[in-house]
């Protein structure tokens, strides 16, 4: 909860940085305490990373948990108004990667990410960068609904409130109302808004948590498995949402339903053992994958 109710800070906007910083950015530990044999060359990534308007620029990133290298040397943009579905077998590194688009892999010890990461040309490991604010800029839905222990109404105010985002009382209800539309929930929810979050069923509670997200103006929502924990009907709306909020923000979804990235992303992305072995158009991942471990992985070959 801690770590959720850290993405809200009281600041208006992202500092503009005007020399991105290239190279190293340390997450956690002491650099003297991390120096390794050489290691093993990442795997060529087949197909194209670039797009041609990306909202965030990823390259040559690699995360480290103390000697351990759990993501080599991946390269990817993610484009604006699109869905990126990330797959791959347990453990191959893509929730790892996942959150180090909004640094939350900050909070581990002994974890630490090399690379440039990009948010609109912004380096987001620059450390002048308010690494809080980020976390409003690129929301995080997590597995679990974790709605705050707050009203329905009180879940989506709360960030709002913090930055300063509603000048009146009229003003923020205006913002949780169109939040919670946005996310599907204000018919079900606007007669008992001042009831607890957690009172709602588990889907509820995870639109909950994406009509919280973006109260705050997110230009980016990452999505870790929001559906593995919900029921076919549940997991069929929050689909449905994901295809509908892509016309204002981008979103990334790791996901293990291989049929869920196939109905709801634009781009997909393959990863295997801390490589990103294939990237492409959703409808040629699936259909005419040119990477031999792709065409096992899709095919049920492992898994």
């Amino acid at each position: 909860m801690e770590m959720v109710m850290d993405a809200f800070v009281n600041t208006k906007s992202l500092k503009i940085l005007k020399d991105p910083r290239q190279g190293d950015h340390v997450v956690a530990g002491d650099d003297a305490k991390n120096e390794r044999e050489p290691l093993k060359p990442s795997t060529a990534t087949v197909g194209d990373i670039h797009v041609a308007d990306p909202r965030m620029t990823c390259r040559h990133v690699n995360v480290f948990y103390g000697e351990k290298r759990a993501i080599r040397d991946v390269s990817i943009d993610i484009g604006r108004n699109e869905v990126l579905a990330m797959i791959g077998p347990s453990g191959c590194g893509k929730s790892t990667f996942l959150r180090c688009l909004n640094r939350m892999n900050d909070t581990i010890d002994g974890c630490r990410v090399t690379g440039t990461i990009t948010l609109d040309g912004q380096d987001i490991y620059d450390p002048a960068l308010d690494v809080v604010l980020l976390r409003a800029q690129v929301g995080m839905v997590f597995q679990k609904p974790n709605p705050f222990p707050k009203s329905i109404y009180d879940n989506v105010a709360y960030g709002p409130k913090i930055h300063g985002l509603a000048q009146s009382r009229e003003e923020l209800d205006e913002i949780v109302e169109t939040s919670l539309r946005k996310a599907g929930l204000w018919e079900e929810v606007k007669d008992r808004l001042h009831q607890s979050g957690t009172s709602l069923s588990g889907g509820q509670q995870q639109r909950l948590c994406i009509a919280r997200a973006i109260a705050v103006n997110p230009e980016v929502i990452l999505m870790d498995e929001p559906c593995s924990a919900l029921d076919p009907i549940a997991t069929g709306r929050i689909e449905d949402l994901m295809h509908e909020l892509r016309a204002q923000y981008s979103i990334v979804i790791v996901t293990h339903s291989m049929q869920q990235a196939a109905r709801v992303s634009q781009r997909t992305a393959f990863f295997h053992m801390g490589d990103l072995i294939e990237v492409g158009p959703t409808d040629r991942i699936f259909t005419r994958p040119r990477h031999k471990l792709t065409e096992d992985y899709i095919t049920g070959r492992f898994g």
